[in-house]
């Protein structure tokens, strides 16, 4: 398969670029094979059935992004890729020249960091501070909204941008599916029989990156971390037993889902780190719906989304959205899939 063939047309004017007045005030579009229907998101709780389980990414969103400047007086900007201990990150640094190994940047007017090393495109940091770094992140850092929004965070974003359910800090974009969610929708979909369970997948920088190679194989996905507790392996074996489905709330959720699941022994609970690259021709052993945002042109995204609901749907699906000016990205509005049997 070649790139080109999951890219579309997007007017600029399409992008969200603010959350709605209230969660959940948001359209829905539900795609089955070549059925599409406009609908609200709050016709949600019409579309999930008693017994069905959805399975919901809590990972929490950290204050990632920080400025300050190199030993030589340049510069800088760093971006928190992953949190390895209380102390060591991994990030990207933006500098006019990159830093040294052995060399040490003042992060907002007050934080040492050690510059350890390389690994690929990231850094490997150590803030010399007897706080642990997700403390001081809280506090000196700030919130890192992807590329296509073009405000700087506001006292708004710190709220909106994170699940009412978030709990495991360590993401740095967040698993936007959940965002359309508030205590209320939650609540009614618990009344009405629809089970709640949770995976952790803390989301990288790399879920906003285009695919640039020319065919989709040459690509190489980015690792993210995640962890699948037992209590949703077993919620999601007694609703396969009751005839319910499996219904990921995000891409993150299906991916660790689908991670974690092998021909041989099924799904497994424990963490785990992965890198897997769902493309059309992927056969999915856990989810039977997914519920995700619309995704970038030549994004991997796009290309999951395609693999579990088809291609030529989903390009369909996309035409659809635009004409009838869905909005998109992580601010925007939903879909609701139901897996191609194709």
């Amino acid at each position: 398969m070649r790139t080109e063939e999951f890219d579309f047309e997007l007017p600029e004017e399409l992008i969200a670029q603010h959350p709605p007045k209230m969660r959940g005030a948001s359209r829905l579009l539900c795609v089955q094979g070549e059925a599409l229907e406009d609908r609200q998101f709050a016709d949600l709780l019409q579309k999930i059935k008693p017994g069905d389980l959805l399975v919901l990414n809590d990972t929490r969103v950290i204050k990632a992004r920080l400025f300050g400047v190199k030993q030589s007086g340049g510069k800088v900007e760093v971006l928190i890729e992953r949190v390895l201990g209380e102390h060591e990150v991994l990030a990207q640094v933006r500098a006019s020249k990159s830093p040294k190994t052995g060399s040490d940047i003042l992060l907002a007017g007050e934080l040492s960091v050690e510059v350890l090393g390389r690994e690929g495109e990231f850094f490997h940091l150590r803030f010399n501070s007897e706080v642990p770094v997700l403390d001081l992140l809280e506090r000196f850092g700030s919130l890192p909204l992807p590329p296509y929004i073009t405000h700087a965070a506001e006292a708004d974003d710190e709220s909106r941008y994170q699940t009412v359910f978030a709990r495991e800090a360590g993401a740095v974009a967040a698993p936007t599916a959940g965002l359309h969610f508030d205590e209320a929708m939650l609540q009614a979909l618990k009344d009405k029989g629809v089970n709640l369970a949770y995976v952790t997948l803390h989301v990288g920088a790399g879920t906003f990156q285009p695919v640039r190679a020319e065919f989709v194989h040459e690509h190489v996905m980015h690792s993210e971390c995640y962890e699948i507790p037992q209590t949703t392996v077993d919620a999601i074996e007694a609703a396969r037993k009751a005839g319910g489905r499996v219904v990921a709330v995000g891409t993150t959720s299906l991916r660790a889902l689908e991670s974690a699941a092998s021909l041989e022994d099924g799904l497994q609970a424990g963490t785990g780190e992965t890198s897997i690259f769902i493309t059309p021709g992927f056969r999915f052993r856990v989810v039977d719906v997914l519920l995700t945002n619309f995704h970038l042109p030549r994004s991997t995204l796009l290309m999951l989304v395609s693999a579990f609901g088809g291609t030529d749907e989903m390009r369909a699906a996309y035409r659809h959205a635009v004409e009838q000016q869905y909005r998109f990205f992580s601010y925007g509005d939903a879909m609701l899939i139901g897996k191609n049997s194709r």
